[in-house]
């Protein structure tokens, strides 16, 4: 009986771990797909966000209980963008992100709410959060599991967010709809304004 015991642990411990796949090629947007006014264009191998409001979607499939990884580095203290999740279709619009998804925003200007980390209006970044300055690299890890959603910002856990809990009111037009989301979805990249220009050079998911 030991012996068998043994022998299964050994074969568990040994099976390899989940890696990390690329849905970002540092060369075009293949797989990807535009919507609205805005752009990203590449540039040095790093996905830039140009123009006015816009969302880029990967189209390759939804994704449940995966982690999403960005890195990405902002131009400005309130460089704007965001990274969509739990999309339950295709966008139509750049908008359709907002009120039909969670943005998990990128913007290190906000407050607690609207801030990089922050499930924009919804659930605040707190902990030990911190951005690096413009200019400098930060990495953001998403993990979404069933209706739990985790955001984690240079290594540190600064959010986290179960389907159904308690939201502020919604105060401006701008704001997302309140309501359920899925647990498979969709995934993007925003577009915030002209002024605004961030860099991705990694887009990641780890199922």
């Amino acid at each position: 009986m030991r012996k068998f015991v043994w022998i299964t642990l050994l074969a568990v411990t040994s099976l390899p771990g989940a890696s990390w796949k690329q849905l970002f090629n540092g060369k075009d947007t293949s797989g990807w797909q535009m919507t609205g006014p805005g752009e990203f264009t590449v540039e040095d191998g790093m996905l830039k966000t140009n123009g006015g409001m816009g969302l880029l979607y990967y189209t390759g499939k939804p994704f449940a209980n995966t982690t999403l990884k960005v890195v990405f580095k902002t131009t400005g203290e309130r460089s704007n963008s965001g990274v969509f999740i739990r999309l339950p279709e295709k966008p139509r619009d750049p908008w359709y992100g907002v009120h039909n998804g969670y943005e998990v925003q990128i913007d290190s200007g906000g407050d607690e709410w609207h801030r990089t980390g922050a499930i924009y209006s919804l659930s605040k970044a707190g902990g030990d959060w911190k951005q690096n300055p413009a200019g400098e690299w930060n990495t953001m890890e998403i993990q979404l599991q069933g209706k739990k959603t985790v955001v984690f910002l240079n290594g540190k856990k600064v959010n986290e967010f179960v389907e159904g809990q308690a939201v502020p009111e919604r105060k401006a037009w701008y704001e997302p709809v309140r309501g359920p989301r899925p647990d498979v979805g969709y995934i993007g990249l925003q577009n915030h304004d002209a002024k605004s220009q961030v860099y991705f050079k990694e887009v990641s998911v780890k199922e």
